[in-house]
């Protein structure tokens, strides 16, 4: 497991790297971005979308989880630009937060082939995307809102980006904080949007760390038992990626509902990974944990409102960018 070892101590390198880099979103580009923009140029664009989000979630319910996380490493990474749909050797695909487990992407192209037919030219991927996620929340945790669209496509595409701007499983709140107000979103709403993670799984190798060799004292005992049992030890020396890395629900209540009991688990000390537990053991944001926790209707109607706010960051509208005519491939 020395290859994972050394994985993550580039991510956190990189991670701690970007510090330094001018990379604040906090003044995001909306300008062009409402609500039924394709109301007269493409009428049946959000329902085309729906119609497959539908199609998919409702063979497997963790496509909603894919979907909604998809346009989340989207967005913080070069904006809302459908970058991470790109294919190529070097492409965010292929970057370590991405590679393998990112899902969801025959969606996309679903949705994208019927709407070239119907709409040659029109409708954005990264717009496709943004309604994916929403159709996903509403599909998967009754949770609706308005998308303002009008993005458009970015052309470039960058294995080092990711790791550049994603928010590894290891942060501490104070990390977080910082990595989500460089994208222009509050404290509260990184905590909010963490309530992604009642859906969903996650590869043991993303949380192995917290189980071998002792288990994180943040962890309760009987729930790293079962982790155990299905998470095996790294093994010592190793020069390649394990061979065996099984996956878990990353919500052991509700596994296939978006909902806010994925705070209650934090309170009983069963959050997966050390960035969600983090949040519930920091004074900086156990207390929004709490509110999160005790209010379902609030913490939707927030969710909602900061699904929008992160389809904003960075958008590319007017005449930037591009309408791809493959989500994979620039035009």
């Amino acid at each position: 497991m020395a290859s994972t070892k050394l994985a993550a101590i580039a991510l956190l390198f990189l991670s701690c790297l970007v510090l330094l880099v001018s990379v604040s979103s906090a003044a995001n580009s909306t300008t062009g971005l409402k609500v039924g923009f394709y109301r007269k140029s493409c009428p049946p664009a959000e329902a085309i979308v729906q119609k497959y989000v539908n199609k998919f979630v409702f063979r497997n319910p963790g496509f909603a989880a894919g979907l909604i996380r998809l346009h989340f490493h989207d967005c913080f990474v070069r904006g809302c630009d459908a970058s991470v749909l790109l294919d190529g050797a070097n492409s965010e695909k292929q970057s370590i937060p991405n590679r393998g487990s990112l899902r969801g992407f025959e969606i996309i192209d679903a949705a994208k082939a019927e709407l070239e037919i119907q709409c040659p030219g029109i409708v954005s991927c990264a717009d496709i995307l943004a309604f994916a996620a929403r159709d996903s929340a509403w599909r998967v945790g009754d949770i609706f809102y308005e998308v303002p669209a009008g993005r458009r496509d970015g052309n470039e595409s960058n294995t080092l980006d990711p790791l550049l701007n994603l928010p590894p499983p290891f942060f501490n709140a104070t990390q977080l904080r910082d990595n989500f107000a460089r994208k222009g979103l509050t404290l509260d709403e990184m905590v909010t949007l963490s309530g992604a993670h009642s859906i969903g799984i996650a590869h043991c190798t993303s949380f192995n760390g917290r189980l071998y060799p002792t288990v994180d004292p943040t962890l309760d005992p009987n729930y790293a038992v079962f982790l155990r049992n299905i998470c095996p030890a790294p093994v010592a020396n190793a020069t390649g990626p394990p061979s065996v890395n099984p996956t878990v629900n990353q919500d052991t209540i509700t596994p296939k509902r978006l909902d806010n009991l994925y705070y209650e688990l934090l309170k009983q000390k069963k959050g997966l990974f050390t960035s969600d537990q983090v949040l519930m053991t920091s004074t900086l944001t156990s207390k929004i944990v709490l509110k999160n926790a005790q209010n379902s209707p609030v913490w939707a109607k927030k969710f909602a409102a900061a699904m929008v706010k992160m389809g904003k960051i960075d958008v590319l509208t007017g005449t930037q960018g591009e309408i791809r005519e493959n989500c994979r491939l620039v035009n």
